[in-house]
Protein backbone atom coordinates (compact mmCIF):
# COMPACT_ATOMS: atom_id res chain seq x y z
CA UNK A 1 0.00 0.00 0.00
CA UNK A 2 2.56 2.14 0.65
CA UNK A 3 4.51 1.80 -2.28
CA UNK A 4 1.47 2.39 -4.12
CA UNK A 5 0.78 5.67 -2.58
CA UNK A 6 4.48 6.74 -3.92
CA UNK A 7 3.67 6.13 -7.21
CA UNK A 8 0.55 7.83 -7.20
CA UNK A 9 2.08 10.52 -6.07
CA UNK A 10 5.58 10.34 -8.21
CA UNK A 11 2.58 10.02 -11.43
CA UNK A 12 0.68 13.34 -10.74
CA UNK A 13 3.83 15.26 -10.08
CA UNK A 14 5.20 14.37 -13.33
CA UNK A 15 1.32 15.53 -14.73
CA UNK A 16 2.03 18.89 -12.92
CA UNK A 17 5.43 19.23 -14.71
CA UNK A 18 4.33 18.69 -17.99
CA UNK A 19 1.03 20.79 -17.84
CA UNK A 20 2.96 23.93 -16.22
CA UNK A 21 3.04 26.89 -18.85
CA UNK A 22 6.43 27.16 -21.33
CA UNK A 23 8.23 30.21 -21.13
CA UNK A 24 7.56 32.52 -23.89
CA UNK A 25 10.60 33.56 -25.94
CA UNK A 26 11.15 36.57 -26.48
CA UNK A 27 11.05 37.95 -29.82
CA UNK A 28 13.54 40.09 -31.86
CA UNK A 29 13.26 43.85 -31.38
CA UNK A 30 14.15 46.88 -33.52
CA UNK A 31 17.76 47.98 -33.95
CA UNK A 32 18.57 51.38 -33.51
CA UNK A 33 21.72 52.94 -34.80
CA UNK A 34 23.25 54.71 -32.68
CA UNK A 35 25.67 56.32 -35.05
CA UNK A 36 22.47 58.46 -36.82
CA UNK A 37 22.23 61.29 -34.08
CA UNK A 38 19.34 63.52 -33.53
CA UNK A 39 19.98 67.37 -33.59
CA UNK A 40 18.02 70.52 -34.06
CA UNK A 41 19.26 73.72 -34.77
CA UNK A 42 18.23 77.54 -35.43
CA UNK A 43 19.82 79.47 -38.18
CA UNK A 44 22.32 81.89 -38.40
CA UNK A 45 20.63 84.23 -40.36
CA UNK A 46 16.57 84.01 -40.15
CA UNK A 47 15.79 85.76 -43.00
CA UNK A 48 16.82 86.83 -46.98
CA UNK A 49 15.36 88.54 -49.53
CA UNK A 50 16.18 87.91 -52.96
CA UNK A 51 14.38 88.62 -56.83
CA UNK A 52 11.65 90.49 -54.45
CA UNK A 53 10.89 86.80 -52.38
CA UNK A 54 11.66 86.97 -48.82
CA UNK A 55 12.57 83.80 -47.45
CA UNK A 56 12.42 82.68 -43.85
CA UNK A 57 14.31 79.61 -42.25
CA UNK A 58 12.96 78.84 -38.92
CA UNK A 59 14.56 75.80 -38.05
CA UNK A 60 16.83 72.51 -38.93
CA UNK A 61 16.82 69.24 -37.48
CA UNK A 62 18.37 65.81 -37.90
CA UNK A 63 16.90 62.69 -38.02
CA UNK A 64 18.80 59.88 -38.62
CA UNK A 65 19.27 59.34 -42.39
CA UNK A 66 17.47 62.84 -43.01
CA UNK A 67 18.02 66.29 -42.48
CA UNK A 68 14.84 68.68 -42.96
CA UNK A 69 14.13 72.24 -42.54
CA UNK A 70 11.13 74.31 -42.18
CA UNK A 71 10.78 77.48 -44.53
CA UNK A 72 8.19 80.26 -45.73
CA UNK A 73 8.50 82.57 -48.35
CA UNK A 74 6.39 85.36 -49.54
CA UNK A 75 3.13 84.28 -52.49
CA UNK A 76 3.38 87.68 -54.72
CA UNK A 77 0.34 86.32 -57.21
CA UNK A 78 -2.02 83.58 -56.59
CA UNK A 79 -0.29 81.26 -58.83
CA UNK A 80 0.99 77.56 -57.35
CA UNK A 81 4.30 78.28 -56.28
CA UNK A 82 7.25 76.03 -54.86
CA UNK A 83 11.02 75.12 -54.01
CA UNK A 84 12.42 74.14 -57.58
CA UNK A 85 15.46 73.63 -56.93
CA UNK A 86 17.69 73.70 -53.42
CA UNK A 87 21.04 71.43 -51.68
CA UNK A 88 22.37 70.83 -48.83
CA UNK A 89 26.18 71.77 -48.32
CA UNK A 90 28.46 70.42 -45.68
CA UNK A 91 32.43 69.68 -45.92
CA UNK A 92 32.79 66.88 -48.08
CA UNK A 93 29.95 66.81 -49.96
CA UNK A 94 26.44 68.11 -50.76
CA UNK A 95 23.06 66.86 -51.14
CA UNK A 96 20.34 67.45 -54.42
CA UNK A 97 17.96 65.27 -53.46
CA UNK A 98 14.92 66.43 -51.61
CA UNK A 99 11.36 66.26 -51.17
CA UNK A 100 8.35 69.01 -49.80
CA UNK A 101 5.72 69.03 -47.53
CA UNK A 102 3.25 72.25 -47.25
CA UNK A 103 2.73 73.14 -44.07
CA UNK A 104 0.34 76.18 -44.23
CA UNK A 105 -0.60 78.42 -47.03
CA UNK A 106 -1.66 82.19 -46.95
CA UNK A 107 -2.83 83.12 -50.43
CA UNK A 108 -2.08 86.79 -51.33
CA UNK A 109 -4.54 89.67 -51.78
CA UNK A 110 -5.02 92.56 -53.11
CA UNK A 111 -1.82 94.92 -52.13
CA UNK A 112 -0.65 92.00 -49.74
CA UNK A 113 1.41 88.84 -50.35
CA UNK A 114 0.76 85.50 -49.26
CA UNK A 115 3.05 83.14 -47.22
CA UNK A 116 3.50 79.62 -47.95
CA UNK A 117 5.65 77.23 -45.47
CA UNK A 118 7.59 74.06 -46.45
CA UNK A 119 9.70 71.29 -45.14
CA UNK A 120 12.12 70.07 -46.75
CA UNK A 121 13.79 66.76 -46.39
CA UNK A 122 16.92 66.18 -47.38
CA UNK A 123 17.52 62.32 -47.94
CA UNK A 124 20.50 59.52 -47.54
CA UNK A 125 22.44 61.82 -45.31
CA UNK A 126 25.95 60.37 -44.43
CA UNK A 127 25.97 58.80 -40.59
CA UNK A 128 29.49 60.64 -40.31
CA UNK A 129 28.68 63.87 -42.52
CA UNK A 130 29.83 67.11 -40.34
CA UNK A 131 27.09 68.98 -39.98
CA UNK A 132 28.48 71.45 -37.81
CA UNK A 133 28.25 74.01 -40.51
CA UNK A 134 26.23 73.27 -43.19
CA UNK A 135 24.60 75.22 -45.66
CA UNK A 136 21.01 74.95 -46.81
CA UNK A 137 20.32 76.98 -50.32
CA UNK A 138 17.26 77.32 -52.09
CA UNK A 139 17.92 78.15 -55.84
CA UNK A 140 15.18 78.37 -57.26
CA UNK A 141 11.28 79.05 -56.75
CA UNK A 142 9.11 78.51 -59.52
CA UNK A 143 5.18 78.42 -60.61
CA UNK A 144 2.94 75.66 -62.54
CA UNK A 145 0.64 78.07 -64.13
CA UNK A 146 -2.67 76.81 -64.51
CA UNK A 147 -4.29 77.72 -67.93
CA UNK A 148 -6.40 80.78 -66.32
CA UNK A 149 -3.35 81.83 -64.72
CA UNK A 150 -2.13 83.50 -67.68
CA UNK A 151 -4.68 85.44 -68.36
CA UNK A 152 -5.25 86.39 -64.98
CA UNK A 153 -1.59 87.00 -63.79
CA UNK A 154 1.08 86.51 -66.10
CA UNK A 155 0.27 88.13 -69.63
CA UNK A 156 0.14 91.82 -68.13
CA UNK A 157 3.76 91.12 -66.84
CA UNK A 158 4.90 89.37 -70.10
CA UNK A 159 3.55 91.75 -72.30
CA UNK A 160 5.14 94.84 -70.58
CA UNK A 161 8.18 93.03 -70.55
CA UNK A 162 8.26 92.42 -74.05
CA UNK A 163 7.31 96.00 -75.02
CA UNK A 164 10.05 96.99 -72.75
CA UNK A 165 12.60 95.13 -74.39
CA UNK A 166 11.60 95.84 -78.30
CA UNK A 167 9.75 92.59 -79.25
CA UNK A 168 6.99 93.08 -81.42
CA UNK A 169 4.83 90.51 -80.06
CA UNK A 170 0.95 91.34 -78.78
CA UNK A 171 -0.96 89.02 -76.70
CA UNK A 172 -4.45 88.34 -76.28
CA UNK A 173 -6.84 86.40 -74.67
CA UNK A 174 -9.48 83.93 -75.78
CA UNK A 175 -12.43 82.15 -74.64
CA UNK A 176 -11.22 78.00 -75.24
CA UNK A 177 -13.46 75.44 -73.99
CA UNK A 178 -15.29 78.20 -71.62
CA UNK A 179 -11.78 78.97 -70.10
CA UNK A 180 -10.23 82.31 -70.82
CA UNK A 181 -6.46 81.53 -72.70
CA UNK A 182 -3.61 83.13 -73.23
CA UNK A 183 -2.84 83.34 -77.08
CA UNK A 184 -0.34 85.30 -79.59
CA UNK A 185 -2.22 87.59 -81.62
CA UNK A 186 0.75 89.28 -83.78
CA UNK A 187 4.50 88.78 -83.92
CA UNK A 188 7.23 90.13 -86.60
CA UNK A 189 7.09 88.14 -90.26
CA UNK A 190 11.09 87.32 -89.04
CA UNK A 191 9.78 85.76 -86.26
CA UNK A 192 8.63 81.94 -86.39
CA UNK A 193 5.49 80.74 -84.31
CA UNK A 194 8.04 78.95 -82.33
CA UNK A 195 10.53 81.25 -81.69
CA UNK A 196 7.40 83.67 -80.38
CA UNK A 197 6.28 81.00 -77.84
CA UNK A 198 10.22 80.47 -76.48
CA UNK A 199 9.85 84.07 -75.93
CA UNK A 200 6.22 84.19 -74.39
CA UNK A 201 6.75 81.30 -72.22
CA UNK A 202 10.10 81.34 -71.44
CA UNK A 203 11.09 80.00 -67.50
CA UNK A 204 12.05 83.50 -66.00
CA UNK A 205 8.22 84.59 -66.26
CA UNK A 206 7.71 81.96 -63.71
CA UNK A 207 10.45 81.10 -61.68
CA UNK A 208 12.05 83.07 -58.89
CA UNK A 209 16.45 82.47 -59.00
CA UNK A 210 17.89 82.61 -55.50
CA UNK A 211 20.44 81.99 -53.56
CA UNK A 212 18.76 81.99 -50.16
CA UNK A 213 21.11 80.31 -47.84
CA UNK A 214 20.98 79.56 -44.23
CA UNK A 215 23.59 78.05 -42.05
CA UNK A 216 22.97 75.52 -39.33
CA UNK A 217 24.72 73.77 -36.67
CA UNK A 218 23.78 69.84 -36.64
CA UNK A 219 26.31 68.46 -35.04
CA UNK A 220 29.68 66.31 -36.40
Amino acid sequence: MKYTLILVCLLLAACNLSGAPQPIAAGPTAYIDPSYPTMESAPVTLMQTTSGIEVRADRAWRDGKQVNVDVCFTLLDASDWTVASASLQYPGGSIIDFGSTMLSIQEPVEGQSGLRCDTLSFLNVPPDADLSSVAVTIDAIAAQPRAEDYCMIYMPKIQQDLSERGIAITLNCADVNGVQTMQIAGKPDTMSQEEAEQEVYSDKYFTKPGPWSFIFNLGQ
